[in-house]
Formats: structure tokens, C-alpha cells, sequence
């Protein structure tokens, strides 16, 4: 059975489960190349490698003052890199919320539920 290509994904949330769950569920069917990163500074300073797709949480470092917010480094991807698809996901279920994130140019945004996984897997698998 054929899964779709293999792609370059960088997972970017503060949740460690979050991330190794993601990047887990991503890897089971097709071999794609995960880079997870737990700030998006980190994601900034790695995304000269342009990967095929980002998922940045929405909620990114929202206990820290210093560190840039998920909308920041959404802004961030797309001024220097805006061909570079970047999924949001959150656990905010707001609709203005979501719309504010595809208005910055975020090309999906996902709720963190029981079918988050899959909707991203979906996404990704999309991709050409």
C-alpha cells in the first residue's frame, strides 16, 4: 500500500508529549523526516532547511514572557519563508482564533482533539 512521500517536518510545541506523540503517529506509515523543536526560536534557527511543512502550536511558550508566541513565529515563517506551508494547532476552538491564523498565513489550523492526528496526517499526505 502506498503511503505518499516521504517529506521534511518540523513539529514545533512546547508539549513534549505533544510533540514525540506527533511525531510518532506521523512516522508510522511513511518514513518522513521529523525535526521537533520545543521553541520556536529553535524552529527559526533551523528553518534555512526548509522543510516541506511546519506544525506550530498556536499556544507556543504562552508561560513565558521572553519567548515568541506561535502567531510571532507563524509571522516570522511567512515573511522570510512564505512558501513554506504552516499547519497551527491549538486546543482554542474559537472561530476568530482560527480565522486570525489563516489571515497571517497559516494554511490549516487544527484543534487539538481525538482527530488532530489524523487531520494532520491528511494534510500532510496532501502535500506535493
Amino acid at each position: 500500500m502506498k503511503f505518499g512521500k516521504a517529506k521534511r517536518i518540523f513539529v514545533v510545541d512546547d508539549d513534549a508529549f505533544m510533540r514525540e506523540s506527533l511525531k510518532d503517529y506521523l512516522t508510522r506509515d511513511v518514513a518522513h523526516q521529523i525535526s521537533v523543536f520545543s521553541t520556536g526560536e529553535e524552529c527559526l534557527k533551523h528553518i534555512v532547511e526548509k522543510p516541506d511543512i511546519v506544525i506550530l502550536d498556536y499556544f507556543l511558550n504562552s508561560q513565558s514572557k521572553e519567548a515568541a508566541t506561535g502567531m510571532e513565529i507563524l509571522q516570522a515563517i511567512k515573511k522570510h519563508y512564505p512558501k513554506i506551508p504552516v499547519i497551527m494547532l491549538s486546543s482554542q476552538e474559537r472561530y476568530a482564533v482560527a480565522m486570525q491564523t489563516i489571515q497571517k498565513g497559516a494554511e490549516q489550523y487544527v484543534v487539538k482533539d481525538k482527530t488532530a492526528f489524523e487531520k494532520i496526517a491528511s494534510m500532510v499526505q496532501e502535500l506535493n
